[in-house]
């Protein structure tokens, strides 16, 4: 299940790399024989061959077809330099056609534990509920510990196979992995800082007064963390209030933002999305700050307390972190867009002791999106890329050219689709990841 990587000279050879310009070419592939990316920032990247979209074509007041035409783009010091008329006889890397999309954020995921580049293990029928998999991860944490950093690695080389650039990632603090969850972590993204961009929140799996998790709270907080956790304060710590004002003081302090994990479906679920939307209104330093991961229990209110709900979120500019459940789970994002609120998707657990399931890809989720909530026209399609690409699309609503132009971050995708929508509704494969004008995967 690794990612086939391929040598940086064979790259080279297949890709017909060439000088561009003063400025040196030289690419790698994330996992490579070297085990790093070459980076390539301070120095010119020239890609040409690039389809990139360029307008909508309509029948009948619908969108029909996205037009797209191939270009030429110059890459330098991290960035979008120029996107130009194609040159089909440049000296540059061919794209050979290649859709270009913005790079794909995984925006919650659990890079700290996962089973990947160990043998297979299927999930216990016996740990049901949370309480069952906080005493099990209790006794399985401290083996997993000793290779957490080369796993953390490669589960970050599967999402870059899969076009993901940037992640947000939950890591446990609590006391049986005390904060060496965070500091191996830690050291898996700064062997990847040059491919791989991440901010960390830091979890309080095991609750923060279910064990005695406060203190170690404390002392993640002043760490270079960007966000403070919870768990399902009614169920787990006994108390939302307790619990929730404990999160928003310690974010306060140290500057933080929030993201929680809310599972509960009942009343003490909705409660709780209340009571934060209450604490964030009264510090408004918090807006646009705090995120709700998972929310279930907007699955199960009925419409009109739903919209009422949905319209608190937007007003105190609150997101929802989803995963895109499906079965009896149906999260209404639609109506959540419609209130403005800023929902990001992510792959949550990939091959590990909550689900073996996850494929690392965004692109997946999106496609997933498409399904449960019939967006099935060439328009929905395209827009519904936004939920991996966190808001970033290629063409405005109108068809008008917004991405890629020159100043924006060289942080990209090259797809074998011809639009947006194609690339969504068949899961295109990715064939380049470019992260700060870097080539990471290829």
């Amino acid at each position: 299940m690794t990612p086939r990587s391929i040598s940086r000279k064979n790259f080279i050879k297949n890709s017909s790399v060439l000088l561009a310009g003063a400025g040196l070419l030289a690419t790698g592939s994330a996992g490579a024989t070297n085990d790093k990316p070459v980076t390539t920032v301070g120095k010119t990247l020239l890609l040409k061959n690039v389809r990139l979209e360029t307008g909508f074509e309509y029948e009948e007041g619908e969108v029909v077809h996205t037009k797209t035409d191939l270009f030429l783009v110059e890459i330098a010091e991290g960035k979008i330099k120029a996107v130009l008329p194609n040159k089909p006889d440049a000296k540059a890397i061919d794209a050979r056609g290649a859709l270009m999309l913005p790079a794909f954020k995984d925006m919650h995921i659990h890079l700290d534990k996962t089973f990947y580049g160990l043998p297979w293990k299927a999930h216990l029928k016996k740990n049901r509920s949370v309480k069952d998999m906080i005493a099990f991860e209790q006794k399985v944490i401290p083996e997993l510990l000793k290779t957490s950093t080369a796993r953390s690695e490669l589960l970050i080389e599967l999402l870059q196979s899969k076009g993901t650039s940037f992640a947000r990632s939950h890591v446990n603090i609590e006391p049986t992995s005390k904060l060496d969850s965070l500091t191996h972590l830690q050291k898996a993204l700064e062997n990847k800082k040059d491919s791989f961009g991440a901010e960390l929140v830091a979890f309080p799996q095991h609750g923060i007064f279910y064990t005695d998790s406060a203190a170690l709270m404390k002392e993640a907080a002043q760490t270079n963390i960007d966000f403070i956790g919870g768990l399902d304060p009614a169920t787990i710590d006994g108390s939302i209030e307790k619990s929730m004002d404990f999160v928003v003081q310690l974010a306060l302090d140290h500057n933080k933002g929030i993201d929680i994990h809310l599972h509960e479906v009942g009343e003490s679920g909705l409660k709780t999305v209340e009571y934060l939307i209450q604490k964030v209104n009264e510090n408004p330093v918090l807006k646009g700050k705090t995120f709700v991961s998972h929310c279930f229990c907007l699955a199960k209110l009925d419409q009109s307390k739903l919209e009422a709900t949905a319209e608190k979120l937007g007003d105190a500019k609150m997101g929802i972190m989803s995963t895109i459940p499906f079965g009896s789970t149906i999260m209404p994002i639609p109506t959540l867009y419609k209130y403005g609120v800023d929902v990001r998707a992510g792959n949550d657990c990939i091959i590990d002791h909550w689900s073996t399931f996850g494929s690392g890809s965004v692109l997946q989720k999106t496609n997933l999106a498409a399904q449960l909530y019939g967006y099935r026209t060439e328009f929905d399609l395209s827009r519904i890329l936004k939920l991996a690409t966190h808001n970033i699309l290629p063409l405005d609503d109108k068809g008008n050219r917004q991405w890629p132009v020159a100043g924006d971050k060289a942080d990209l995708v090259l797809v074998a689709a011809s639009c947006s929508a194609e690339a969504v509704s068949r899961i295109a494969p990715v064939q380049s990841l470019i992260y700060n004008g870097s080539v990471v995967f290829g």
